[in-house]
């Protein structure tokens, strides 16, 4: 084996972590293979040989990889986006995937990554190093060219925005589903009362469209439930899902996808409902275990 060879086998066994790294920081799949795909060719290009903790030094680079990223996408827009559901992890109900294990190892719901997108790129750097992967924040000052004391406070505004926005899910992911399923069964009949009766009095429901049709916020128990009634008229066929770690659905219409929905469930009520209709993602997440 020579030292390439040696070096890569290395750099493989901390994929798994960098690409979780990166997922929290980007909430996009592709952009996260992207960032880890810079930090093997920045490692290749490295002298080795001063680097003593290899996995600390490609976290940093991945991390500065990213805040590069998020600093160009916000240059990018022209508006700031009301709505964006991010790059959604899903699974079978009855079987999680090898990817969807090594992405969900401290699980993230994609409510909480919804919330992300609304931090600044230094803030969310800040955060998802420090409070997700226990970084110091003395190396991740250096990386936002800020003191570390500037660091924490960035990280601790972050925190206070994701601790009102993104209320933390029950752990029992068994009873999740069963309120879940009883949010969909009411649904389905109709039953208005019913969808009352496991709907938190301001849960807020993000739908994201694309770029073709309005994102749009809802909160409050019963305009969300007379939502719910209306659109579940459309779908022909709702299949339950497991998406980043939470139940949730993916409603069908005419053997395409139309949505995909995500459930945030705290003190046995939905608390949260993060939805992506947009067409052109819908049509490329992999949602072959639907035929199973």
């Amino acid at each position: 084996m020579d030292e390439r060879d040696f070096l890569a086998g290395r750099f493989e066994a901390h994929r798994d972590h960098l690409r979780a790294v990166a997922y929290r920081m980007l909430g996009s799949l592709s952009e996260a293979d992207d960032a880890v795909q810079e930090a093997w060719l920045r490692l290749s290009r490295s002298d080795t040989d001063e680097i003593e903790n290899l996995g600390g030094w490609l976290t940093t680079v991945v991390g500065r990889v990213c805040l590069n990223m998020l600093r160009a996408r916000t240059a990018r827009r022209e508006e700031p986006l009301d709505v964006h559901v991010p790059d959604p992890v899903i699974s079978s109900p009855d079987n999680f995937t090898p990817e969807h294990e090594a992405l969900m190892a401290d699980s993230v719901g994609l409510a909480l990554l919804v919330v992300l997108e609304t931090l600044t790129p230094a803030e969310r750097l800040a955060f998802v190093l420090h409070d997700m992967f226990a970084v110091p924040f003395d190396e991740i000052a250096p990386i936002v060219g800020r003191t570390s004391t500037a660091t924490r406070q960035l990280a601790s505004r972050a925190r206070r925005r994701v601790q009102s926005a993104a209320p933390a899910p029950d752990a029992n992911l068994a009873q999740q589903r069963e309120v879940v399923d009883a949010f969909l069964a009411a649904a389905r009949t109709g039953d208005f009362n019913g969808l009352l009766a496991v709907l938190d009095p301001d849960v807020v429901v993000r739908t994201d469209g694309g770029s073709l049709r309005p994102s749009t916020t809802r909160r409050g128990a019963k305009l969300v439930a007379g939502g719910a009634i209306i659109f579940s008229q459309i779908a022909e066929l709702t299949r339950p899902a497991i998406v980043n770690g939470a139940p949730g659905a993916v409603a069908i219409s005419g053997s395409r996808p139309i949505s995909l929905a995500a459930f945030t469930v705290a003190r046995g009520k939905v608390v949260a409902l993060d939805i992506l209709t947009d067409p052109d993602r819908l049509h490329d997440l992999d949602l072959t275990f639907l035929d199973d």
